[in-house]
């Protein structure tokens, strides 16, 4: 017999409210600055410590500050996953707690600066405990595009519109931005050789990704409905699944990727909450020509703002670039909207539907976001059609893969009418030999 999701209520979503009011300004003055990717209309979520003896601490970015907040006696816990595991009304009333005792002329300014922190003084870590991560496949232009350069005849399988695809990644290996990373060895096999050879991946690429955390989980059992999805996620953050192409071919039948993925994956520090991302709703729009999704998938909520509308940029800087005092240079970018084919809230309903139980802390990874045009493609295994056609940068340096020493940064934010924007800081990595 079919198991039926738990609910089919409606469950409301995070609305706009005065936390995103427009006109609303911070005594932190930096935070008032146009551009800024952490007003006070954003308040993104992270983890911090001040030393290696010491113990990892709740913070929330405001302007170029890290708001301590058990220094400002909000919470009494230093465990972000418990945090997270509040409901959604709880952490609602803290965001509005915080922004208004951030708020310009706020009676509590001189007892929280003393809680304020510079980020310079502090070391950012992984945002929270995460216990379980799987990376889904939500970019159909990805899916094609790299599909095509395995399966000529084939790129796009016939499940890929019915189903949300994903596998099983390791979270141990997750690490935050600003962390370099070793490159991965494992077995590749040549086309014109007999046997593979174990060595260093040749072949390295990003992944542009959008990390999706769970707030509240779920019983083991009990599936997620399509409206009561987004009670279960906390927040979004940028998220680089570096991936070892070569390595990758040789392996991924008929199992899927294993260590070409499972050495190093970089998570921004930050993660940007469901209220803050409520002014940059977007309607989910799928291709009438497409199968329409299933209707355990299906919700008129989901349909109406089910998407986000999250811009997104790859940038690159070269040993020699840095050597020279050179910034990095933009290889791409795009729009979620343009870019994914589920939303959110189906990555979480599908991922329950058979009953799996996730816990507050568990990471979605939204796969490569590679949008329609060329200049939209997400890993570089798309920019440089498989490393036949490397690219060139402004130096003249060209890559058809990532080296030794290069740096790869992803950054995002959201901009909406009549709504401030809002960032997702950055996620950066640097790969070492």
């Amino acid at each position: 017999m079919a198991t039926k999701p738990t609910t089919t209520t409606t469950a409301p979503t995070a609305s706009i409210n005065e936390t995103h009011d427009p006109k609303r300004r911070s005594w932190v003055v930096s935070a008032n600055e146009p551009g800024c990717d952490f007003p006070i209309q954003n308040l993104p979520f992270g983890t911090f410590s001040r030393g290696p003896r010491h113990e990892p601490r709740i913070g929330v970015a405001i302007g170029d500050k890290i708001l301590d907040l058990r220094a400002a006696k909000l919470i009494d816990t230093d465990d972000m996953n418990v945090l997270m595991a509040a409901t959604p009304e709880k952490r609602a009333a803290l965001r509005s707690l915080i922004s208004k005792r951030l708020t310009k002329g706020s009676a509590r300014q001189t007892e929280w600066e003393t809680a304020m922190v510079n980020p310079s003084a502090v070391t950012m870590q992984v945002p929270c405990r995460i216990g379980d991560y799987t990376d889904f496949y939500t970019s159909v232009h990805h899916a094609t595009t790299v599909g095509r350069q395995f399966r000529p005849d084939n790129p796009l399988l016939p499940n890929y519109k019915w189903v949300p695809i994903g596998y099983h990644g390791r979270a141990s290996s997750i690490i935050p931005s600003g962390q370099p990373f070793k490159r991965p060895r494992g077995q590749t096999k040549a086309p014109d050789a007999d046997v593979p050879t174990l060595g260093p991946s040749k072949r390295l690429d990003y992944e542009l990704e959008l990390g999706w955390f769970i707030g509240q989980g779920n019983a083991q059992g009990q599936p997620v409905s399509i409206d009561e999805a987004e009670q279960h996620l906390f927040g979004v953050t940028l998220f680089n699944d570096w991936s070892a192409r070569d390595i990758q071919g040789w392996e991924y039948q008929p199992l899927g990727p294993f260590l070409s993925k499972n050495f190093a994956s970089t998570v921004s520090p930050w993660m940007v909450t469901m209220e803050a991302l409520a002014p940059f709703r977007a309607a989910f729009e799928r291709d009438a020509a497409d199968p329409q999704p299933l209707p355990y998938l299906e919700s008129q909520n989901n349909r109406d703002r089910g998407a986000f509308s999250i811009s997104l940029e790859v940038l690159l800087q070269t040993a020699k670039m840095r050597e020279d005092g050179q910034a990095p240079v933009r290889l791409s970018s795009t729009n979620t909207s343009r870019a994914c084919y589920w939303t959110p809230g189906q990555l979480v309903t599908h991922h329950t539907v058979n009953g799996c139980n996730l816990l507050p802390g568990d990471l979605l990874g939204s796969g490569t976001l590679s949008g329609p045009g060329a200049d939209e493609a997400g890993s570089l295994m798309e920019l440089t059609g498989g490393g036949k056609t490397p690219i060139t940068l402004a130096n003249g340096e060209q890559r058809a893969f990532l080296e030794d020493g290069d740096t790869l940064i992803l950054r995002g934010w959201c901009e909406a009418a009549g709504a401030v924007r809002i960032g997702l800081g950055e996620a950066s990595g640097t790969v070492q030999a």
